[in-house]
C-alpha cells in the first residue's frame, strides 16, 4: 500500500526531500546480510510504498506545498539529477507571499483561498496509488505556512479522506526560540492537529542538533545536516520490515500496521523516535556493535528519557515509584522514569533472529491497564538500512513530551494573559476563545500522560 506525502513549507519540503533521497539511496544498494531475493522484495515494497514509476523514473508519491516558491525551487533542481528519482511534474503549489510567522494567516487565509488548488493536487497523486496507506504530512509547528495551513489541510485531508489515515510528522521548535510568537503558533497547530490526524511524530530541533554535535562530529552544524538525521531516523521507521516473525513478506500497510500497534487509544497520539547506534560515516567503518548491547543502550534511553544514546543516565530505574496523581504532580519535579503506553521496536541487519528483546517486555515499563503482550510490538529484517550492520530504532507513545509541551503551553499563557501579539491572531479571525479551547485540550493531553 502506498502512502501520499504532503510537504508544508520551507521545513517541510527541505526535510521532505532528505527522507525521499534516503529511502531512494538505501533501497538502491545491495545489503549482504540477506539473501537476493529478499532484498529484491524489500527494494519493490520501498518502491511501492514512496514511488511511481514514469518512464523508467522512479517519481516520489509526494506534493509540494509553500507560500514561497524559493526552496521548492531549490529541491525540484536538486530532485532532478540524472540516475536519481523525481517529483512529480504538477505536484507543487507555490504563490509569491508568504505567512509571515502568522499561524492565523497560515490557517484562515491561505488555507481557504487555496485549498482547492492544493486538495486537487492531492487527489491526483491519491488516484495514481493501486490501494492508499494514507497521508504522511511534515511540517513545522512555529511558522505560519507549515503551521496554520498545514493544519488547515490535515482538517480537509480529514474530511474527504476520513477512512485513509494521517500521520502529521512535527517539528518542535528551539527552546531559545525562532519567532516571538512560536508558542503561540504551537499550541493553535498541536490542538488543532490533535482534533483531525491519528497520530504526531514528534521531531525535536535541539535533540535533533546535539546529535549532530555529538554523535555526528558536526562542527559548522546546517539545516541540511539536522534534515539528514530526521531523514534517517525516519526511514528506519518506514522502509519494510517482515509481516511476521519467520516470514520473508514485507508489510503492505505500513501506516496502519504502525497505528494499531501504537495508537491503542485517541487520547494519546504523541509519538518520538529513537535510533541506535547514529554516527558519521567515518566514525562507522571502524565500529562494530552486538543486539546485546544495542538493546541494552535502547532500553535505558527508553527508561531515562534519554534522546541518544551518549549521556543516558544509567541510576533510573523502572522499579522506583511511579509518578503521583496529577492533583499532586509538580513538572518541575524531575520525573522518575518514562512510563510507556506502547513500543515498537524495529531491528535490521544481521542476526537480527538472535536478538533478545525480553528487557522491552518489563510490566514496570508500562501504563498498568496494558498488558506489556500488548503495548510491545517488535519488528525485524534481516536486511541491513544505511550501511549499518546492526541497527534498531525505538518508536514510543510514552510521557517523553510532557515537560516540552507543558513548557511551550506555559510560555504562549503568559502571553496570552498579557494580551501580547493577541491582535496579530484577532485580525485574521482567530478569537481568544479559540486559544482558550488549545489551552483546555493540551492540559488534558498533559494530565492524561502523566496519569499513565
Amino acid at each position: 500500500m502506498s502512502i501520499v506525502t504532503v510537504q508544508l513549507g520551507q521545513c517541510g519540503n527541505q526535510i521532505g526531500f532528505e527522507v525521499f533521497d534516503a529511502l531512494f539511496m538505501d533501497s538502491q544498494c545491495s545489503q549482504g546480510f540477506c539473501s537476493k531475493r529478499e532484498n529484491e522484495a524489500y527494494q519493490a515494497s520501498c518502491r511501492e510504498r514512496f514511488f511511481r514509476e514514469e518512464n523508467g523514473v522512479p517519481i516520489a508519491r509526494a506534493v509540494l506545498v509553500d507560500m514561497e516558491p524559493k526552496v521548492i525551487n531549490q529541491i525540484l533542481s536538486k530532485a532532478a539529477q540524472p540516475g536519481r528519482w523525481k517529483y512529480g511534474q504538477h505536484a507543487c503549489f507555490c504563490q509569491k507571499q508568504g505567512s509571515g510567522n502568522n499561524w492565523a494567516y497560515g490557517y484562515s487565509v491561505h488555507g481557504p483561498k487555496h485549498e482547492e488548488s492544493i486538495m486537487s493536487l492531492i487527489q491526483k497523486e491519491v488516484e495514481k496509488c493501486d490501494s492508499l496507506s494514507g497521508f504522511f504530512i511534515i511540517m513545522s509547528i512555529a511558522g505560519g505556512t507549515g503551521s496554520g495551513l498545514g493544519a488547515f489541510l490535515t482538517q480537509r485531508l480529514q474530511d474527504h479522506y476520513s477512512n485513509a489515515l494521517k500521520m502529521n510528522q512535527i517539528i518542535w521548535p528551539y527552546g531559545t526560540g525562532e519567532v516571538i510568537v512560536q508558542n503561540y503558533n504551537s499550541i493553535l497547530t498541536l490542538s488543532h492537529l490533535y482534533r483531525s490526524s491519528e497520530a504526531l511524530l514528534v521531531h525535536e530541533n535541539d535533540t535533533i542538533h546535539k546529535i549532530c554535535a555529538k554523535l555526528m562530529n558536526i562542527k559548522q552544524i546546517s539545516f541540511r545536516d539536522i534534515n539528514q538525521v530526521l531523514a534517517h531516523q525516519l526511514g528506519s521507521v518506514f522502509q519494510p520490515t517482515y509481516s511476521a516473525e519467520g516470514s520473508f513478506h514485507y508489510r503492505r500497510n505500513p501506516l496502519g500496521d504502525l497505528m494499531e500497534n501504537l495508537v491503542p487509544h485517541p487520547e494519546f497520539k504523541m509519538l518520538g523516535v529513537r535510533n541506535i547506534p547514529q554516527m558519521s560515516e567515518n566514525s562507522l567503518a571502524y565500529s562494530t556493535f552486538t543486539w546485546v548491547g544495542l538493546l541494552k543502550h535502547l532500553r535505558q534511553m527508553l527508561i531515562s528519557n534519554a534522546k541518544m544514546e551518549e549521556g543516558i543516565d544509567w541510576q533510573v530505574r523502572p522499579s522506583l515509584p511511579r509518578l503521583p496523581p496529577l492533583n499532586k504532580l509538580s513538572l518541575n519535579r524531575e520525573q522518575h522514569f518514562n512510563t510507556s503506553l506502547a513500543n515498537l521496536v524495529i531491528l535490521r541487519g544481521k542476526d537480527v533472529q538472535n536478538a533478545n528483546l525480553e528487557g522491552f517486555k518489563d510490566p514496570a515499563l508500562y501504563t498498568s491497564w496494558l498488558r506489556p503482550a500488548d503495548a510491545l510490538s517488535v519488528w525485524k529484517t534481516s536486511r541491513a538500512f544505511n550501511r549499518y550492520e546492526r541497527s534498531a530504532a525505538l518508536v514510543s507513545n510514552s510521557q517523553f513530551f510532557v515537560r516540552p509541551l507543558d513548557t511551550i503551553v506555559g510560555k504562549a499563557w503568559n502571553m496570552f494573559a498579557s494580551k501580547a501579539y493577541i491582535h496579530q491572531y484577532t485580525k485574521f479571525g482567530i478569537e481568544e476563545e479559540d486559544f482558550l479551547d488549545s489551552f483546555t485540550l493540551l492540559e488534558q493531553v498533559i494530565a492524561s500522560y502523566c496519569n499513565l
